[in-house]
């Protein structure tokens, strides 16, 4: 099923807010832990939801003309604008911002995306469990399961394989594929490039994405 953005936005909004309380009483040194977006520590992560939450489509169009269209380099520089010295004032700023939508030219997928493959960069390195609502990460998955790694999805690193989700209704993929098992948010958090710990998919195909 695929959401518009009236579907979409409640569940990026109370995503931001959860995010904003499981950090809030984060100790200082815990800021910079390594997240699991190669780079960035979760209080640039942070910093990058907050800068996400605050860019218009308007103004998207101005900073990749800056950016001359290079994507890694807008980032940065979005990270560099809404990072405050003190990761509490940056934390404050997300929650300011919870319920925005203002959102860069893009699919509504890609508000999901974001909100749980980057609530996960920062939950998992600060060993902060949570659950996420699965139709969803669903909807986020199927996404990023068709969109070219260039445009942030992760097409190429699933050719060849069948991705099973064991805790909802998704399989994609050809049936003469390589199974690659496992719970929704980890199979999109693989297709998104991350890098899971040992176990947390299964089946042939398993070895070929975690790698």
């Amino acid at each position: 099923m695929k959401h518009g953005f009236a579907d979409v936005w409640p569940v990026v909004h109370t995503e931001r807010e959860r995010l904003v309380a499981d950090l809030n009483d984060l100790p200082v040194d815990a800021w910079t832990t390594p997240s699991l977006c190669p780079g960035w520590d979760v209080h640039d992560v942070l910093a990058h939801l907050v800068d996400s939450a605050t860019t218009t489509r308007f103004g998207f169009a101005r900073r990749m003309i800056r950016a001359r269209f290079d994507f890694d380099r807008d980032n940065a520089t979005g990270i560099a604008r809404r990072k405050c010295e003190d990761p509490r004032d940056t934390l404050e700023a997300l929650r300011a911002v919870a319920g925005s939508t203002d959102t860069p030219p893009a699919d509504p997928a890609t508000r999901l995306v974001e909100a749980f493959v980057h609530g996960e960069d920062i939950r998992r390195p600060l060993d902060i469990t949570s659950q996420y609502p699965v139709d969803f990460v669903v909807a986020a998955l199927r996404y990023q399961a068709k969109t070219a790694a260039g445009f942030g999805g992760g097409r190429e690193r699933i050719a060849g394989l069948r991705l099973i989700a064991v805790d909802a209704e998704f399989e994609h993929g050809a049936d003469s594929g390589d199974e690659v098992r496992g719970r929704a948010i980890d199979l999109l958090l693989a297709v998104s490039g991350r890098v899971l710990p040992a176990g947390a998919l299964t089946g042939a195909g398993a070895a070929t994405l975690t790698s």
